[in-house]
């Protein structure tokens, strides 16, 4: 299932909300005689409590709602209700909004110690779903296990102490609905399996890099039309996700290609000792200094990178956590990389 990328968040918010909103919200205290007969056997939600504490700490319902997440009709509400199933008034109402009486005062450092146990509980709660959960297993080509990759994964794991992993580094597309691995990083133009939940994560571009002692001796090309000539290094079988290797073997000579490799380590490898000429993603190649690109990206040679989650995997609160994290991080990460690269590899382009 290929979610927009507009509402991938949707379903992880709309039911991760419920994995990790605070326990307290779904607790329910007893509470002992509070002055009248009829509370003996009554209980009370939480979260009617914590309506009560937000009104007594801003003043009104409509801070409170604010603060709260709430309508104001809501907070207003639940005070009534409280107030009718305590027997007591809580509050004065007038035009400068609600004022705690005597009762709600008696009541409020009670209230305040609930609040104290309920995150206490919430945090055990929280604790004990860490130490029971599995390792996320991601899969992805080598080289997606970058820098950018492994400074979200670390944030992660601050934020959510106790959680493992388990990288798999391979170019073969694991089947993630065996439970080959919970999560995939894929670069394709699309994913076709509908039983897998997706979403884009960026637009991959690639170019021709050529050494800067390549450059040197033989010059770079500036265009498709300057090709001719030229010694080239290729992908032996164009992977879907190197657009750029089929648009490349179309316009040059079986007798140009010096190198066929079978992955991207080992094209970028031949090309920085000088071998020839050959297809580089442009954030990768940041990591080679003594690379030089010979034009921008040629059109319609762009791909996209995958988040995809198994279906299984999915229904674990700790993978829609992460993928609720990674996702936007990686984004904006790329973006900024995507950019210095272009800027960094457009300075140095050609022979200086």
């Amino acid at each position: 299932m290929t979610v927009p990328d507009r509402s991938f968040h949707m379903p992880l918010c709309g039911k991760l909300a419920q994995d990790t909103m605070p326990a307290w919200r779904f607790v329910v205290f007893g509470l002992a005689q509070c002055g009248s007969s009829k509370m003996n056997s009554a209980f009370l939600d939480w979260s009617d409590v914590r309506v009560f504490l937000a009104v007594c700490r801003n003043g009104s319902t409509l801070a409170a709602s604010r603060k709260l997440g709430l309508s104001q009709p809501t907070v207003t509400r639940r005070i009534s209700a409280l107030e009718h199933a305590l027997g007591l008034k809580l509050f004065d109402r007038d035009t400068h909004g609600f004022r705690p009486t005597d009762a709600a005062r008696r009541l409020l450092p009670h209230a305040e110690r609930l609040e104290d146990s309920a995150d206490a509980f919430g945090a055990a709660a929280a604790q004990a779903r860490r130490a029971n959960a599995q390792a996320i297993r991601i899969t992805a080509p080598r080289r997606n296990f970058s820098p950018i990759f492994t400074a979200i994964i670390a944030e992660f794991i601050a934020e959510n102490p106790g959680t493992r992993f388990e990288f798999i580094a391979s170019y073969e597309v694991l089947d993630l609905v065996a439970g080959d691995a919970d999560i995939a990083i894929r670069i394709a133009p699309q994913i076709d399996d509908a039983r897998l939940i997706c979403a884009r994560l960026t637009h991959v571009a690639s170019t021709l890099f050529a050494s800067r002692g390549y450059a040197l001796r033989h010059g770079l090309p500036a265009s498709a039309p300057e090709l001719a000539g030229h010694s080239f290094v290729v992908f032996d079988r164009a992977p879907g996700s190197m657009p750029l290797n089929t648009w490349l073997l179309e316009r040059i000579a079986p007798e140009q290609i010096v190198a066929r490799c079978e992955d991207t380590e080992a094209v970028t490898a031949s090309v920085e000792a000088g071998l020839g000429i050959g297809p580089v993603p442009v954030t990768l190649a940041l990591d080679y200094p003594s690379l030089v690109r010979c034009f921008d990206p040629p059109d319609g040679t762009d791909v996209t990178s995958w988040l995809v989650i198994s279906p299984d995997a999915y229904q674990r609160p700790e993978v829609r956590a992460f993928a609720k994290f990674f996702a936007p991080r990686f984004r904006a990460a790329y973006k900024l990389e995507h950019a210095r690269a272009m800027q960094a590899q457009a300075f140095r382009a050609g022979v200086e």
